[in-house]
């Protein structure tokens, strides 16, 4: 597996790379997975690959420094601030079902699972809930391409496919500012979330990286 190591960079870097890393897989037609964390500096809203920057106060955002982008994957807005996100790209022939949307998110966040059992963090799969769907921020629907602690949504997840190969990317949470939240998609997030300094605040960012590394070397 290759691994590139966490940095942080603007969002348009981030996901201009992710969109790289996928197309250089495809081209090169490896075999080899790759998995990459990185951060995001200065802050960035994110938008689905199909939704419109209306859905945000755009105003307030460009006042207070934080930077806007379209993701290649779909989903609701995100807000990525004090955080670390992770990308993995793999064909989808390596996976056992690779070809069903559902299973290859549990089976690639299932090495996330893994990989947090190595903190004495429990997280499960989340689940869809109809009287959510009018949110705009993300980490308020729970689907089952997320990952739930105590009930309440840590790891958001979306995925791209493209030529026979899959990037799966997603959030983890450090903390998160409910004044930034409430002014960018007018939301509340009604303590239905929860992050890593709330779980155990003794956590760093490479405790969560090398956990979730051996995690995904566990599984690929």
């Amino acid at each position: 597996m290759k691994i590139i190591d966490y940095k942080e960079n603007t969002g348009k870097y981030n996901m201009d790379y992710d969109s790289f890393l996928l197309d250089e897989a495809i081209k090169e037609q490896s075999k080899e997975p790759v998995l990459r964390f990185y951060g995001w500096n200065p802050p960035c809203v994110s938008l689905g690959r199909n939704q419109s920057s209306l859905k945000i106060n755009e105003n307030f955002c460009k006042e207070n420094g934080i930077d806007i982008v379209k993701r290649i994957t779909g989903g609701r807005g995100l807000l990525h601030d004090d955080e670390i996100t992770y990308s993995f790209i793999c064909p989808v022939s390596i996976l056992e079902n690779g070809e069903s949307v559902i299973q290859s998110y549990k089976e690639i966040s299932s090495a996330i699972i893994k990989g947090f059992e190595e903190l004495n963090i429990k997280l499960e799969f989340g689940g869809g809930k109809k009287k959510e769907a009018s949110h705009d921020y993300c980490m308020l629907l729970s689907t089952g391409a997320d990952l739930t602690y105590n009930g309440k949504k840590l790891i958001g997840s979306a995925q791209f496919r493209k030529q026979g190969y899959i990037l799966q990317h997603g959030s983890i949470l450090f903390s998160y500012n409910e004044f930034l939240i409430k002014n960018i998609f007018n939301e509340s997030t009604n303590n239905s979330i929860t992050y890593i300094n709330e779980i155990n605040t003794q956590l760093k960012h490479h405790d969560i990286i090398n956990a979730m590394t051996t995690g995904f070397l566990k599984n690929f």
